[in-house]
C-alpha cells in the first residue's frame, strides 16, 4: 500500500502561483491538491482531458466554460475537455480542493 501524505508532497512550480501539489500522477489519472488562501485564483485555462473539482474546504467558486457558481464543502462539479474553467477563493476563508485529470493528460493545459 503506497500512502501520500499531502502536507509532504512538494507545492508544484505552476504558472498560477497558487499551492498546487501533485499526489497521484499515473496514465490513468491524475489527482492535484489545491489551496486557495483569500483572494487567490487560478487562471482561466483549457485542460485537454476531462477533469473534476471536489471541494474539501471553503467556498471557491468555480467557473466552467460561462458559468460561474460558488460551491461548498463535498460538492463535486464536472468539467469536460476543452473547455474553460478556473477556481477562484473570493472569501474570508482557505479553500482546498481536489482535482482528478482523466486520464493524464499528454499535452499542455492551455492558459488564457
Amino acid at each position: 500500500m503506497k500512502l501520500i501524505d499531502v502536507k509532504q508532497t512538494g507545492v508544484s512550480n505552476t504558472p498560477h502561483n497558487v499551492d498546487i501539489r501533485k499526489i497521484y500522477d499515473e496514465n490513468s489519472a491524475q489527482a492535484v491538491h489545491i489551496t486557495l488562501k483569500a483572494g487567490e485564483s487560478l487562471k482561466p485555462h483549457i485542460t485537454p482531458v476531462d477533469v473534476f473539482f471536489y471541494i474539501l474546504e471553503g467556498t471557491p467558486e468555480v467557473r466552467v466554460g460561462d458559468e460561474t457558481k460558488t460551491v461548498w464543502k463535498d460538492v463535486l462539479v464536472e468539467s469536460p475537455k476543452n473547455i474553460i474553467h478556473c477556481l477562484s477563493n473570493n472569501s474570508e476563508h482557505q479553500a482546498r480542493i481536489l482535482v482528478v485529470k482523466a486520464p493524464r493528460p499528454t499535452t499542455q493545459t492551455k492558459l488564457l
